[in-house]
């Protein structure tokens, strides 16, 4: 199933999107989307809805969608991902004992087609494509076994961050958290369609090229591992959301970099998932 959230004049309303001869259409559930994730009544009615429906659908393309949710904790890993080694080299002998976690506010939080506006004071802005897990059932201490029951869905998220923000000092809440830095959805994958986390293909288009493909199967930490470790040691609420981590940038597009700017267009595609695309604009009243 394929939850949205659709911003109607009225509010938030919750979605499920549905494949009607190749073309996606939505229909409208009662409840958010973090109540069907939650609920087991509530994705029993979402079903029902689904075919009770009998009129034409709306297109999902004519509707404006907010993000999927509104996380109270957006939590974020750092390296997650192992590189190229040569042949006979240990993959993992330079993998950390233990996560590394940074969080992100919710100003940063935008819908899947909202332009990201670029700051005045952004100098080295960058990407990064991120399989996000949703929480679903509430988290705390949770073991190993029983963390995967605890996620809802999964969805895509671009970490956006200017790199100069972040190296002015060791945390990197300036770098990550302007508004708008983090672009959700389009829409949540419930985890019941998704049938292996571990074994998703990550690639990133900027501008019409490839800068990153790298499957989930090289992750040094699973999902699973992720929601049972954070769990530890803060309570996991239905909503929150965890971003696993970016593969590195082919050679190519590291040797290449040059920063976000306005005008540019970055895509995230997770196989399973779908994809994000984001675009950057100018701050408003700028010179377009």
């Amino acid at each position: 199933m394929r939850l949205v959230t659709l911003r109607k004049p009225d509010g938030l309303t919750a979605a499920v999107v549905v494949d009607v001869d190749g073309v996606d259409r939505i229909v409208e559930l009662q409840g958010s989307v973090a109540d069907v994730l939650s609920d087991p009544g509530a994705r029993a009615a979402a079903v029902r809805a689904i075919a009770a429906a009998t009129e034409v659908l709306p297109a999902l393309a004519d509707a404006e969608l907010d993000s999927p949710v509104r996380p109270g904790k957006l939590l974020c890993l750092g390296y997650n991902y192992r590189g190229h080694v040569p042949d006979g080299v240990d993959a993992t002998a330079s993998d950390p004992e233990f996560p590394d976690v940074f969080v992100k506010t919710p100003n940063a939080v935008g819908g899947p087609h909202d332009p990201v506006v670029v700051p005045d004071a952004a100098t080295d802005m960058d990407y990064e494509g991120e399989v996000a897990v949703v929480i679903g059932r509430r988290a705390h201490a949770v073991s190993l076994e029983d963390a995967a029951s605890h996620i809802g869905g999964y969805t895509i998220l671009n970490d956006i961050s200017d790199r100069a923000w972040q190296r002015r000092q060791s945390q990197w809440a300036l770098g990550k958290c302007s508004d708008g830095f983090a672009p959700l959805g389009p829409w949540i994958v419930t985890a019941d369609e998704v049938v292996d986390p571990q074994d998703l293909l990550v690639e990133v288009v900027r501008d019409g090229v490839v800068t990153v493909s790298q499957s989930t199967s090289t992750t040094i930490f699973s999902v699973a591992f992720v929601v049972h470790y954070l769990s530890q040691f803060m309570t996991l609420e239905v909503g929150d959301v965890i971003s696993t981590g970016t593969p590195q940038k082919l050679p190519e597009a590291q040797d290449s970099h040059r920063p976000l700017a306005v005008g540019d267009a970055v895509t995230v595609r997770i196989s399973g998932l779908g994809a994000l695309t984001t675009t950057f604009t100018y701050a408003q009243g700028a010179p377009a």
